[in-house]
């Protein structure tokens, strides 16, 4: 298998519909191991277009070249309650793979 899986965590605001299923927003993405390209990703925003949007934002962008691109598009592009939680989750993704990678 060439790709890991990872996931980032992050505590969700109060008065988040997310946050009657879950207490924390989660991030996972799939990651080539080579290249540190995520091959795929997901969240745990309570709908599915959100979902889908951090799916495009992450998708194809390598974890070698750090995470400001992605990190900056999350900041500029959703504009939702969850966005703290989701600059931290994936924040916390990153530091999941840097552990890996030292």
């Amino acid at each position: 298998m060439n790709t890991i899986f990872i996931a980032g965590h992050a505590k969700l605001p109060t008065g988040m519909a997310a946050r009657s299923v879950y207490e924390t927003l989660t991030i996972t993405a799939e990651i080539d191991k080579n290249f540190g390209v995520i091959v795929d990703a997901s969240c745990t925003l309570a709908t599915e277009h959100g979902r889908d949007f951090i799916t495009r934002l992450l998708k194809g962008h390598s974890l070698r070249n750090g995470i400001e691109v992605p990190l900056e598009q999350l900041k500029k592009g959703y504009l939702g309650k969850a966005s703290h939680a989701l600059i931290a989750a994936l924040k916390d993704l990153y530091k999941q793979y840097e552990t890996l990678h030292q």
